[in-house]
C-alpha cells in the first residue's frame, strides 16, 4: 500500500472517531435537552442523515483502494486546508451552542436563539462545515465520484433538515435570524 493511501485512510480514521466523539457528546445533550421538556423534530430524516455519512466515509476509502486513486499534490493540500477550516468552523459552532448543540433537532421550548460565535455571521455554520467536508475530504486523496455523489445527496439532505428545524424553531428564530443569510456571510454591510 503507497504511503499516501495509508496516511489518508489514517486521516479517515480521525474523522470517523470525531465522529463517534461528537455522538457521544450529541447523546449527552439531547438527554438534557429532553429533560427540558424538549421536543423533537425529523426523526426519520436523522436516520437517513446517519446513513449518509456512515456511507460517505466507506466511499471515501473504497473508491480510493479499489479505482485506484492517486493523491493530486495541489488539489490534495487545498482540500486538506479546507478541511482543517471546516473542523474549525464545526467545533466554533460546537463550543458556542454548548449543552445545546446535538445531532438530532430538539428544541427546547423558549430558549433564546443562539445568536454569538459563527452565528453572527450565518444562521448554519456546522452545516457549512458538513458541506465544506463532504466535497473536500474525498478530493484529499482524488476520490471524485464520492465528493460528487455525496455533495448532491447531503445537499437534497439538507433541504430537508434545514426546513423541518427552522420551521420547530419558530418565530424567535426567524426573527432573530432574518437579517442573516443561511451559509454564506454577507461580504459588506
Amino acid at each position: 500500500m503507497q504511503t499516501s493511501v495509508a496516511l489518508y485512510l489514517g486521516l479517515l480514521a480521525l474523522f470517523a472517531a470525531e465522529r463517534v466523539f461528537e455522538l457521544f457528546l450529541s447523546r449527552r445533550n439531547a438527554a438534557r435537552a429532553l429533560a427540558q421538556g424538549g421536543i423533537e423534530v425529523g426523526q426519520r430524516h436523522f436516520r437517513v442523515m446517519s446513513a449518509l455519512h456512515t456511507l460517505f466515509f466507506l466511499s471515501c476509502g473504497l473508491e480510493v483502494l479499489l479505482l485506484h486513486r492517486g493523491f493530486p499534490p495541489v488539489l490534495g493540500w487545498i482540500a486538506l486546508g479546507g478541511c482543517a477550516f471546516a473542523q474549525a468552523l464545526r467545533y466554533w459552532a460546537i463550543a458556542t451552542l454548548g449543552p445545546r448543540w446535538n445531532v438530532r433537532v430538539i428544541v427546547v421550548p423558549d430558549a433564546a436563539p443562539v445568536t454569538s460565535g459563527p452565528y453572527r455571521f450565518i444562521r448554519h455554520p456546522n452545516y457549512v462545515a458538513v458541506v465544506l467536508e463532504l466535497g473536500l475530504l474525498p478530493l484529499v486523496h482524488g476520490a471524485y465520484l464520492t465528493a460528487l455523489v455525496f455533495t448532491f445527496a447531503n445537499a437534497a439532505l439538507l433541504a430537508v433538515r434545514i426546513r423541518a428545524e427552522e420551521r420547530a424553531l419558530g418565530a424567535a428564530y426567524a426573527n432573530a435570524f432574518a437579517a442573516r443569510p443561511r451559509f454564506v456571510p454577507h461580504l459588506k454591510r
